[in-house]
């Protein structure tokens, strides 16, 4: 099991001195004492409406936003990310979790044809702060980004602002990039899943999540193989990649699998793939998640915690 001790993480020089211990702190919460991150991502409820949480093949589990929490509660997560909104309605019963808030958020409603994505910014920090000063388990903030977009200098620059202002408060900051809009003819191209990466690193950001990339044509390498380049792009802003939508436990860990073994990856960040199973069923797939992510299981293994031969649990 890979482990990490406090005097290893690599703090940014942006994080104010009386921060330091703060930060350590929040990194080493975040991502469980490992140096990797597993994100459960909650953020959907703005971000696709309703449909990921009530329809076919999504347990009825799901339509309760609690679901979330509970999960968050009985599974094994680095930190649960959602608006700061969602979070203050439930925070207070679940007091356990490591949150993150996502900073800004927009429906899928205006698609890209109508006009290019603009993610705007819900909150500023001193809300934040204040549910922190109140006895929120906050340990970073997210924001996306969506390159290409004619409006990605604001989101970009809004992004660097707010990376800074949490460094300075100890917040650890997961950027969301996304190559999209009328300028992008191929979200998942390989040389743009790296350049997103390189963006999140020269905007101080810990963390990064990409969609895994998608080779067309001539390039012949795996999806994993591609995504080490992104991962190297990334320097020492970790590279984490997003779930997708719901498939089949063995084949979602087998990718998990080859992303951090052969991708490079510093983890995950997985939102669907986990809460539109049951209850029981999606805390047994963040253990076995986080068995590969935290623990460094195979993907066999990882398969006997999913199915409840065996359990995971991390300090």
């Amino acid at each position: 099991m890979p482990k990490i001790t406090r005097d290893e993480v690599l703090v940014p020089v942006d994080v104010a001195p009386e921060s330091h211990d703060t930060y350590v702190e929040n990194y080493m919460k975040a991502t469980r004492g490992t140096g990797r991150l597993m994100l459960f991502a909650c953020d959907q409820k703005i971000e696709h409406l309703n449909k990921d949480f009530y329809g076919k093949d999504v347990h009825p589990d799901d339509l309760d936003p609690e679901h979330l929490f509970k999960i968050g509660s009985q599974g094994v997560c680095g930190v649960v990310a959602g608006q700061r909104g969602l979070i203050a309605r439930y925070a207070r019963d679940y007091p356990e979790i490591n949150y993150l808030v996502k900073m800004n958020s927009k429906t899928n409603l205006v698609g890209v044809k109508q006009d290019d994505p603009y993610s705007p910014q819900l909150t500023d920090l001193e809300c934040v702060l204040a549910m922190r000063d109140n006895g929120v388990n906050i340990v970073g903030l997210g924001y996306t980004i969506y390159l290409g977009s004619e409006y990605e200098a604001t989101m970009m620059a809004e992004a660097g602002e707010l990376i800074a202002q949490a460094h300075a408060n100890g917040l650890l900051v997961v950027l969301w990039i996304y190559p999209r809009g009328k300028a992008v003819t191929a979200e998942k191209d390989p040389d743009l899943i790296a350049g997103a990466a390189g963006v999140a690193l020269c905007l101080g950001a810990d963390f990064v999540k990409v969609n895994p990339p998608k080779p067309e044509g001539d390039d012949t390498r795996t999806p994993a193989e591609a995504l080490a380049v992104a991962s190297a792009a990334a320097g020492r802003t970790g590279l984490v990649c997003a779930g997708g939508s719901t498939v089949d436990a063995k084949t979602f860990l087998t990718q998990l699998y080859d992303q951090i073994h052969i991708g490079g990856a510093c983890g995950n960040a997985t939102g669907r793939n986990i809460h539109q199973r049951s209850l029981d069923e999606a805390v047994r797939l963040t253990k076995a998640i986080s068995a590969i992510t935290l623990g460094d299981y195979s993907v066999e293994d990882a398969m006997k915690v999913f199915e409840g031969e065996e359990d995971f649990a991390i300090d």
